[in-house]
């Protein structure tokens, strides 16, 4: 089944599994195999005030709709943009007397469209929101309750004169919510700020190692009749070559964790048992695992208590970033680091996520050359684990490499930024704003790394005079939270 814009994907349902996509043609490495825009999509609570309803930028300064003052633009052309989603919302903020949370605000939008639209197949799209999964029936008591709360929420915000849906209908909303919101992200992709639904997402299964990626693209709403306006959307890249028939696969987890430990999250959040090839088989556990090898192998027992130190630890750090006491995490990660290098392997992720906290909050102290030397043994065990052209890799091996631009690490640091561009030019596209900084970068120490070879002395002296006419680029303050997830989950 295909349907405007879709003509490259079909529909079919598997025995088990329900629903999937498969190619209808073939595809390669970082191909889009379509994009989609949001049926519906919402800002988080805490980000209203500094991200852009429409496009979900970060910006520095926003227009506050005058009627609701609770809705944020870019500009004149995002409202615009806006105003057909957010028109019955302003008038119901204005009566409610104030905005409801994410989950209610979403419910609302995805219910005007249905009221303007009926709940059919909209243009573009293979499945209609009546069809999606919403798993009601194995919410446990917790999230039952949960969802009573929503659902009385929603009631006193709904107006009377809008379309009145079933009871029945408003929670399979809330249902299709919980388990198929997607994570929406700002520009440069670091930091989650909203959650939509894409139906024709929706219908991807997982893999834990899958075939193909999504991006979110926050468009260009700059010149709307201009050839260069494109809208919000999701894109769906394929990973490795595929071909006509090929199921299409996306992991709604990060890899980096124990089978056992990937299946109890799936299992919480998206209500199913993974069968995956790197589930059963456990493949890349015994990586996950490593422990020193050697004549000197380090007993059962002590392996048990450094992993539990490392987790303790890890307890600690988080408390530590909270509060953002950063020198005390570093002490944290180096006193876990003595303990964790004569026993543990250099794929274990205990150690990987020591080394990668430590290189993050030491480039945000400006202590680049430890920084660089954690940041070099992550992306060394990443390299080892994680799929070639996964884009939490990319970002990693990214990061790693400005890290050692900074420390004076010429060659390392474009050697780093180029492994990053091949990565995130599959999974991100050459037009995406990170992909776009990362190609400035690459012919910026391309260029610096010529002058250091003709003559090392120069290029240092140079560099230095650099450094001290221009405030030295500050590294962004280490997020609390981990890279955004692919499906967003209500907490």
């Amino acid at each position: 089944m295909t349907k405007g814009g879709m003509e490259s994907v079909e529909v079919f349902t598997t025995e088990g599994k329900g629903r999937g996509l498969k190619a209808q043609k073939e595809f390669l490495p970082g191909d889009v195999i379509f994009a989609e825009p949001a049926y519906a999509a919402v800002v988080f609570d805490s980000l209203t005030h500094v991200i852009c309803h429409t496009c979900f930028k970060r910006q520095e300064r926003l227009h506050r709709c005058g009627q609701c003052k609770f809705a944020y633009y870019c500009d004149r052309t995002c409202q615009r943009a806006a105003w057909l989603n957010h028109k019955n919302e302003c008038s119901a903020i204005k009566r409610h007397g104030k905005a409801p949370t994410e989950n209610i605000r979403l419910a609302a939008r995805i219910l005007w469209k249905i009221e303007r639209e009926g709940s059919g197949l909209s243009e573009g799209c293979l499945v209609s929101i009546d069809e999606l999964q919403n798993h009601v029936d194995s919410f446990g008591e917790e999230e039952k309750k949960e969802l009573r709360t929503d659902v009385e929420s929603f009631l006193e915000f709904w107006p009377p004169h809008c379309q009145q849906f079933g009871m029945q209908f408003i929670s399979h909303i809330f249902g299709v919510i919980s388990c198929n919101g997607f994570t929406l992200s700002d520009q440069r992709g670091l930091q989650a700020v909203g959650v939509g639904i894409f139906p024709n997402l929706c219908q991807a299964n997982h893999d834990c190692w899958p075939n193909c990626t999504v991006v979110f693209n926050n468009g260009n709403h700059e010149a709307v009749r201009s050839m260069f306006h494109t809208q919000m959307r999701i894109e769906l890249r394929a990973l490795t070559k595929l071909s006509p028939g090929d199921e299409l696969t996306v992991s709604y987890v990060d890899f980096l964790n124990l089978s056992e430990e990937r299946r109890k999250q799936l299992k919480k959040q998206y209500y199913f048992d993974c069968t995956c090839e790197h589930c059963k088989k456990q493949l890349k556990d015994d990586l996950m695992l490593a422990v020193k090898a050697g004549e000197s192998k380090p007993s059962a027992d002590t392996v048990k208590e450094v992993v539990q130190f490392s987790k303790d630890t890890l307890e600690k750090i988080n408390k530590a970033r909270m509060e953002g006491q950063y020198h005390e995490v570093v002490k944290l990660c180096r006193d876990c680091l003595k303990k964790q290098e004569p026993v543990l392997g250099d794929t274990n992720i205990y150690l990987l996520r020591i080394l990668s906290i430590a290189s993050e909050v030491l480039s945000y102290l400006q202590m680049f050359e430890e920084a660089a030397d954690y940041a070099k043994r992550m992306v060394d065990g990443y390299l080892k684990i994680y799929h070639p052209n996964n884009a939490q890799l990319g970002m990693a091996v990214m990061r790693a490499g400005v890290t050692h631009w900074h420390a004076g690490l010429i060659e390392a640091g474009h050697g780093l930024i180029c492994k990053a561009y091949a990565i995130l030019l599959k999974t991100h596209g050459p037009s995406h704003p990170i992909t776009k900084d990362l190609e400035v970068m690459r012919v910026q120490t391309e260029m610096e790394l010529r002058m250091f070879q003709q003559n090392e002395f120069m290029y240092y002296k140079m560099r230095e005079a650099a450094l001290k006419n221009q405030k030295i680029q500050v590294m962004p303050e280490p997020s609390n939270e981990n890279a955004p997830s692919l499906f967003h989950k209500k907490e």
